[in-house]
Order: structure tokens, then C-alpha cells, then sequence
């Protein structure tokens, strides 16, 4: 979890209140009956979650967040994450949704969906991914014509947590049908409300992150006012670009709630006894959990990290929220992996929940843009990054012994002539 000498007071409290949230008002009968999908989404959840305020912690208190920083939000998706993924998205998904209406939307968009979103009257999802595509985002076909003053939309998309019962969608729909048009200028992005035109027509067996409704949506000529297009016609992209810090974000810290897991896996190993003594007292044991105690602390700092350079709108906040989202992804499915080895055969049961965590956490590696995604964001916002301090930092080239070299540094033929043309 993350430390109090490294809080401020109100990420103190925020903690403490979702820790206790989490503690006294979900029970494990709930918990199971996801898990065996017997509950079709947790909407009776989400009304406890917004009866304890504690859905869209960073909004302006006028549409009903708390207007703290993304600091606080981070450290209350641990504690929620704690619940598994398919009670982490329902906690997150608010604040996914709900960044398009707050930065993008209008004061009468805010009135009609963030506001009731907040308290729990609307559940709301995000329709983004499409049968023929998954990272290929500006590909969508899903279209949108302008008809009078309503959209026409006519598609479908995938993998939609909350499918099943969500009230509203934020949809990503191509709007401008110009073969020459860029990318960026093709996609609008528009509040869908359920009803004629809008059905779920296939319900996903998940592997793990069962009970949130997660199914295919389709779309036949369903009517949409235009004015719940979110920010400019065709202007999606920019919209898509600012919902990539939530959706990433969030699925970084509540991963780190994967350390109940590990906490599991060190009690059961103080109390099983093998060859006369608890197995915590044998190395293959004990570093296993000095690893993934070590792993889980680099990641829980490096959320915290990007949750700063968001607060302050740090130049290089979009790659820490992509590195974070991926080490800490990536470290929660190996924490879960090692706890399960250090529980052993009974860890592999459902006599404890490891198995349900690992089944869990391996989604969070590929949904909102898999982990090699992020390294392709990674790596090309660093090399920006770099290429463009030349001039601000200490050239080390120079503190080489065979520095003038020139020759050993032509990278072109341009360069290789210009070089022997300096030497002559």
C-alpha cells in the first residue's frame, strides 16, 4: 500500500475511507457470485460506491466529485483493486467516461450524464474497440451520419465492460467519410444513451473479470442528438488522446492491489511447516517475496510518479503513464504468479483466492492498449524527448578518449562526404 510518511493528509484520508469501503460494504458472497456470473453487472455496487462519494474523486465538486488531485485517486484504486478487476473497472469506469465529459463536454452535457454518472443513477461504459481491430483505433468503421439535427450510427464494437446494462456509452465513431482525411480527423466521439438502435447481441465467457457485463455492442440505425457529440466534429482524436491517461492510469493502480495476494501468500508461508519449519524460513521461499515486495514498491512508486507529472502537467506525463501502466501490469501478474508458487498445490485451488487473481490480472495487460503498445509509446515519446535536449544537457560524447573520431560517426553517406570534405 502506499506509505503515510510519503502522503499528504487528504491522500491519507482518501485511503483510509476506501480501505474501509472496501473492508465493511462488500461481502464475499458478492465477490463469489461475480465470479461464478451470477450477477450480470454490479450495479448495486457502484450505488454504494457513489453513496459513499467516492466516484470521480478528481471532478469539480459542482457535477459531484471531490476536485482532488490524480495523487489521492491512485492511492484510493489500490484499495479498490484489492476487489479484482471486475469491481476495480466499475470503480474507474466513472472516471474514464467521466474525463471526456469534464474536460471536453458542455455544462448541459455535464447536467445530463457526468452529474448523474457521479451518483450512481447512470452506469456508464466506454465502446471503443471494433471486431476487425483492436489497437488499430483511427481504422473504426463504426459510422455516424449527420441526418438533420440527430446522428445516425450504424456498427458495432467489442469487448464493452458493462455491456449488458450500462444506461451510456461514450462512442468513437468514424464521422468524416473523405478517403483523403487524416487520421486524427476522422473519428468524433459521442454519448449514446441505451435504447432503439443499441443492442447487446453477444455476452463474453471471460476467463477471469466475470460479472461486468462485458459483451458486443451493435448499433442499427440508432438515432443520437447532436448535441451529445463530446467536443469538435471529428475531433475524436484529441478526446481519445486525453482518455488514454485515465484508461491507462487506472488500470496501473488498482493492479497494485494484487499485493492482497502476496499478503495471502506470506501469512500461509509463516504458518505451513515443511522438514520442521515454516517455510518462510527457507530461501526459495523468502526471496520470492523480497522480489515481489521489491517489484510491487518500484511500481507503486512509479503510478505515484505518473500521477504528479499529470497533476502538474509534466511534458513527459503521457510516457510515465504508459511506463507505469505496463510495469505495474506486468508486476501484478508476476506477484500473483509468485504468491500462487509459494502457497504451492493449495494456491492453485479455489480454497484461496490466488487462482482467481491470476485469472484476474491477466487482463490487465492487454485491455487499454496492451503492454507492447506501451512499449511503442514508450520508446517514441523518449526519443522525442531526447532528440530535442541536445542542447540542454552535458554532451558525454565529448568525455571520450577518441572523441574526434569523425569518421568512426558517419551514420550517412551525406555525412561520410561531408566528413572527407572537412578532412581535405
Amino acid at each position: 500500500m502506499f506509505y503515510p510518511s510519503l502522503m499528504t493528509a487528504e491522500e491519507k484520508a482518501i485511503q483510509q475511507e476506501a480501505r474501509k469501503f472496501v473492508r465493511d460494504e462488500v461481502s464475499p458472497d458478492f465477490i463469489r457470485a461475480l465470479d461464478h456470473d451470477e450477477i450480470k453487472y454490479p450495479r448495486e455496487y457502484v450505488a454504494k460506491l457513489a453513496a459513499h462519494n467516492l466516484l470521480g474523486l478528481r471532478f469539480d465538486p459542482k457535477w459531484g466529485g471531490r476536485g482532488l488531485p490524480w495523487t489521492a485517486e491512485v492511492i484510493a484504486e489500490e484499495e479498490i483493486g484489492v476487489l479484482g478487476t471486475t469491481l476495480w473497472c466499475a470503480f474507474v469506469m466513472p472516471s474514464i467516461v467521466g474525463e471526456a465529459l469534464h474536460v471536453f463536454g458542455t455544462d448541459d452535457q455535464k447536467e445530463r450524464f457526468l452529474k448523474p454518472i457521479l451518483q450512481g443513477k447512470l452506469i456508464s461504459a466506454e465502446a471503443l474497440t471494433e471486431p476487425r481491430g483492436g489497437s488499430d483505433f483511427f481504422g473504426a468503421t463504426t459510422r455516424a451520419e449527420l441526418d438533420g439535427d440527430h446522428f445516425v450510427l450504424n456498427g458495432q464494437k467489442r469487448f464493452v465492460v458493462g455491456a449488458t446494462e450500462a444506461d451510456v456509452f461514450l462512442v468513437y465513431c468514424r464521422t468524416n467519410f473523405d478517403e483523403n482525411a487524416h487520421k486524427y480527423r476522422r473519428i468524433s466521439a459521442i454519448m449514446v444513451e441505451r435504447g432503439r438502435g443499441v443492442e447487446t447481441e453477444y455476452i463474453y465467457g471471460l476467463m477471469g473479470t466475470r460479472g461486468g457485463g462485458t459483451g458486443r455492442l451493435v448499433f442499427r440505425d440508432c438515432r443520437v442528438p447532436k448535441e451529445n457529440l463530446i467536443g469538435e466534429l471529428h475531433g475524436g482524436a484529441l478526446v481519445f488522446h486525453q482518455m488514454m491517461i485515465p484508461e491507462r492510469l487506472t488500470s496501473a493502480a488498482a493492479s497494485l492491489g494484487v499485493r492482497a495476494g502476496l499478503e495471502v501468500a506470506v501469512r500461509y508461508s509463516d504458518k505451513r511447516h515443511a522438514f520442521g519449519q515454516a517455510i518462510r524460513n527457507y530461501q526459495a521461499v523468502s526471496f520470492m517475496v523480497a522480489d515481489a515486495i521489491t517489484k510491487l514498491d518500484a511500481a507503486r512508486a512509479l503510478v505515484y510518479m505518473a500521477a504528479r507529472a499529470v497533476d502538474t502537467g509534466a511534458a513527459h506525463a503521457r510516457r510515465i503513464v504508459s511506463e507505469a501502466k505496463r510495469f505495474a501490469t506486468d508486476t501484478a501478474w508476476e506477484v500473483a504468479n509468485k504468491a500462487m508458487q509459494i502457497m504451492g498445490g493449495i494456491g492453485y485451488t479455489e480454497v484461496y483466492p490466488i487462482e482467481k487473481m491470476i485469472r484476474d490480472i491477466r487482463l490487465s495487460q492487454i485491455w487499454t492498449g496492451t503492454n507492447e503498445i506501451m512499449n511503442l509509446l514508450i520508446q517514441h515519446e523518449y526519443y522525442n524527448e531526447v532528440l530535442a535536449a541536445v542542447a540542454e544537457v552535458r554532451n558525454v560524447e565529448l568525455d571520450a578518449r577518441g572523441r574526434n573520431g569523425e569518421n568512426e560517426k558517419c551514420f550517412t553517406d551525406e555525412d561520410m562526404w561531408r566528413v572527407h570534405a572537412e578532412n581535405d
